[in-house]
């Protein structure tokens, strides 16, 4: 968000609760369960200390009675609730985790590349980051509030014996509630941010790592990654070990303020003796013990606010504030390299206007990452059914193109529109039904043939796919798999060569009903005498695809004979 945004200064954490999509009864109900549990811990000890000093005066048996089943019950029900509000809890935690990653995942899906982060970073932010949002309910949020009501509690039950000895149990309780726990959560805050961004480097390491192993390991520089996957590692548990002192520090404070507080009482108990029967007298020394217990968690939840708060502000860097339309800005990754964040994201928007055809203009264009040079500049106008080929040097800003043609990000300059309408004023389903974008580098997943090739279109049939499987050339591919489409393609993209991914990834796009079809490098890793006859059929009108199509293809060179539209990118 730029400096000065409405944005800046809210509360991220506020913001990504929308993630998470926290349910009202249940919360309340888990925070019920926390307050009777150890509200049951409060009276069990001040029915305790009345009992054993009510028992030392040996009255008769009948006048403990009562008091000896109170003590049976608020025994059993501590334990029974609290092992309910686990339950509740956990529940709520890990519903709210599911939520925000599907969300997240949902909101990435409008813009795969609206954010040049690495895979590593990308799988601890909607893996690590979205576990510390979601542990906000349980660590934070819900100590929070039992300890709030049950402080209140024990002081109201103080101040009918002594006022006194309630004033000092009030001002140990905020001590213990309050003081402590921003110590604790402010002297951990840069150190866990400093510990997410350790986090951050040993997930790049070792995705690097896992990913092109085999070309690490020819060029000899396997073990040193390793090796320095392993030094971010401890890096990042030294980080988490510095983050834990202030914690510590805080949770001091709440034993001190237990002792103050029980010695208060103790002292206007002793003064109080000979007005006070024994049994009030001993609940007056003995209440602040139990007091203190909902308090214990609160300086470990500051510090969970913290952690949650980071993984808020790193969630929202993805995907945009979830409860207001996103304001075009840049992100500054770590490494400050300035990354583009589209404004309006198509996500839940009404449908915009119909357009009228598919044909693709822009006036004034220019495309591009934010910082980065060269990129497209100038007007475009491709006809409905037309064959295009965007040429240029590597890193001129071919994809940069075809992202913002597709609508995944947006023109840095100009507009562009689809059959006469802005691609900014279409829903997601609007722009994904006639505009389809298929990366160079798009996932294949440690799932069926079948699968891989569904995720474009649910309701392909089988004869469909293994048509889009043959008309690509895996027909025979297909025919060796022991089970045919339902051979799973274990470790995913390393149980296929570089040219069969490719090849597979263009069959998804044959799959695809979208009119546009925009393909990044369709051919880059297929050897030269196999690539030309693909991208002859690609830009062929009447070829792999039929004439009705637009194909918008980026690439390095172009086949013999090509007489179709040509988009220089200069870079």
């Amino acid at each position: 968000m730029r400096d000065g945004d409405p944005g800046d200064r809210a509360d991220p954490l506020w913001q990504a609760l929308a993630l998470l999509r926290p349910r009202l009864p249940r919360l309340l109900l888990a925070i019920a369960l926390g307050v009777g549990s150890l509200g049951s811990a409060l009276a069990l000890a001040g029915v305790s200390a009345w009992l054993i000093a009510r028992a030392w005066q040996m009255p008769p048996i009948l006048d403990l009675s009562v008091a000896v089943v109170a003590v049976r019950a608020f025994g059993i029900s501590r334990g029974v609730l609290h092992y309910c509000e686990r339950l509740v809890s956990h529940d709520e935690a890990l519903t709210g985790a599911s939520n925000a990653r599907a969300q997240t995942y949902r909101r990435l899906v409008a813009r795969p590349a609206a954010l040049r982060v690495s895979g590593g970073e990308l799988a601890g932010r909607v893996g690590a980051d979205v576990d510390e949002l979601s542990e906000v309910l349980v660590r934070a949020v819900l100590p929070i509030a039992v300890a709030a009501v049950l402080s209140v509690a024990a002081v109201g039950a103080i101040a009918l014996i002594s006022p006194v000895v309630a004033a000092v149990l009030a001002i140990c309780l905020l001590v213990a509630g309050m003081l402590a726990p921003w110590l604790a959560a402010r002297g951990a805050a840069a150190a866990e941010l400093s510990a997410r961004e350790r986090h951050a480097d040993r997930d790049e390491a070792a995705v690097l790592a896992l990913r092109h192993g085999p070309e690490l390991r020819v060029a000899g520089r396997l073990p040193g990654l390793i090796a320095q996957t392993r030094a971010r590692q401890r890096d990042w548990g030294a980080e988490l070990d510095r983050a834990a002192a202030p914690a510590s520090l805080g949770a001091a404070a709440p034993t001190l303020a237990l002792g103050a507080a029980v010695l208060a009482a103790a002292v206007v108990g002793i003064g109080l003796s000979p007005t006070l029967d024994a049994p009030i007298l001993a609940i007056l020394m003995l209440l602040p013990l139990s007091s203190f217990e909902a308090t214990t968690a609160l300086p470990a939840a500051a510090v969970q606010l913290t952690r949650s708060r980071i993984a808020a502000r790193r969630l929202l860097e993805l995907t945009g504030n979830p409860r207001a339309p996103e304001p075009a800005g840049r992100l500054r990754r770590a490494s400050s390299e300035l990354v583009p964040r589209p404004s309006n994201p198509p996500v839940d928007r009404p449908p915009g206007p119909e357009p009228d055809g598919v044909d693709l203009r822009a006036d004034n264009l220019c495309s591009g990452f934010p910082g980065a040079s060269g990129g497209f500049s100038g007007s475009l106008d491709v006809a409905a059914g037309a064959r295009v080929a965007v040429t240029g040097p590597s890193g001129a800003g071919k994809t940069a193109l075809l992202l913002t043609l597709a609508g995944l990000i947006p023109p840095q300059q100009g507009c562009v529109t689809v059959g006469g309408v802005a691609l900014s004023n279409l829903n997601e389903a609007q722009l994904r039904s006639r505009i389809g974008y298929f990366a160079e580098d798009a996932h294949i997943f440690e799932t069926t043939v079948r699968d891989n090739l569904l995720v474009v279109r649910g309701d392909c049939a089988d004869a469909e796919l293994q048509e889009a499987l043959r008309r690509v050339g895996l027909g025979e591919w297909l025919a060796g798999l022991p089970g045919g489409l339902g051979t799973v393609l274990t470790g995913g993209a390393s149980a296929v060569s570089a040219g069969q991914r490719r090849r597979l990834l263009l069959a998804r796009a044959l799959c695809s009903r979208a009119p546009v079809l925009l393909l990044d490098e369709p051919t880059e890793h297929l050897d030269i005498g196999d690539a030309e006859p693909v991208l002859d059929e690609l830009l062929r009108v009447g070829g792999l695809f039929g004439p009705e199509r637009t194909v918008v293809v980026a690439t390095h060179h172009l086949p013999a004979g090509f007489a179709g539209q040509r988009i220089r990118v200069p870079g």
